[in-house]
């Protein structure tokens, strides 16, 4: 072969790789799309299906790997879930939503050091996002961060002031920094959070009510079963959480417990009822 028509092949050559891989990109593309839509139908195992044929028709699609690790984190498989934004990131080591997902599902899988370190890359991309990332505080709480997470919390009461819950969070932190009595002191006051039972709970942290008076605000009739079930794991886990800062770890347990068997939800809180109550059980 003569150079002449070396360098035509070689042309050619390149131009049949930028053609594929454009063509495998838009496949990979056209792909997701279906699996996208089929998921919205409820066909969680098609749309399983289309996502990883996407996958496979670009390996290097970001997009692909994210929304098939989306999928996994919707169904709770969170090792399978990481494993997918772990692609994502190292893909993309820009994507916020590869970080913040991975960092959630570590989280759920217990390893809190890991997850925190997948949030604060969050924030290193964004930095203002800070305010907003609750979950971040809750997790500083768990690696026994509490100034921090306290901080955190403090931020968060400017773009979400009417929460009782990061009230608590932020009431938790102090406790066990300072002491119950200065979180007292430092409770945030809250106006305007018409959720039951957390105007009962408040008024706990702040000592001015009972354990009983959150269950019994949960349990009132007039509501249907899934919402009184809803109600009663809030209960519960912020029963369990006050418990455990004032150092009374057995009914911290047993509450924390109700929470996560009896009054088990499938959602993030959900999640930090059970990771939770797997660390303060874990033998020391």
């Amino acid at each position: 072969m003569n150079d002449l028509m070396k360098i035509i092949f070689l042309t050619l050559c390149l131009g049949i790789t930028t053609v594929s891989a454009a063509t495998a990109r838009e496949r990979s593309q056209e792909l997701l799309i279906q699996a996208m839509e089929v998921q919205r139908k409820g066909l969680v195992g098609s749309a399983q299906e289309l996502m990883t044929k996407a996958t496979e028709a670009d390996p290097t699609n970001p997009a692909a790997w994210l929304q098939r690790g989306l999928l996994h984190q919707l169904k709770s498989e969170h090792a399978e879930a990481i494993k997918n934004f772990d692609k994502v990131v190292t893909l993309d080591p820009k994507s916020v939503l590869g970080w913040e997902w991975r960092g959630e599902e570590r989280y759920k899988l217990g390893r809190v050091e890991e997850a925190l370190a997948d949030f604060d890359k969050v924030l290193e991309l964004q930095p203002q996002m800070k305010p907003q990332h609750w979950q971040r505080g809750i997790a500083l709480y768990d690696a026994g961060r509490f100034k921090e997470g306290r901080e955190q919390f403090e931020s968060h009461q400017n773009v979400n002031p009417n929460d009782v819950e990061n009230a608590v969070w932020h009431f938790l932190c102090v406790a066990r920094a300072d002491g119950v009595e200065s979180a007292r002191r430092a409770l945030i006051p809250i106006q305007g959070d018409g959720r039951v039972p957390m105007a009962q709970v408040h008024n706990l942290f702040g000592g001015k009510g009972t354990a009983q008076e959150v269950i019994d605000a949960s349990q009132k009739t007039g509501t249907t079963d899934e919402v009184r079930k809803d109600r009663l794991f809030y209960a519960y886990l912020y029963l369990g959480l006050y418990y455990e800062a004032t150092g009374e770890k057995p009914r911290a347990l047993d509450y924390l417990k109700k929470s996560t068997t009896d009054y088990a939800q499938d959602h993030y809180m959900g999640d930090v009822a059970r990771v939770r109550f797997q660390k303060l059980s874990a033998p020391k």
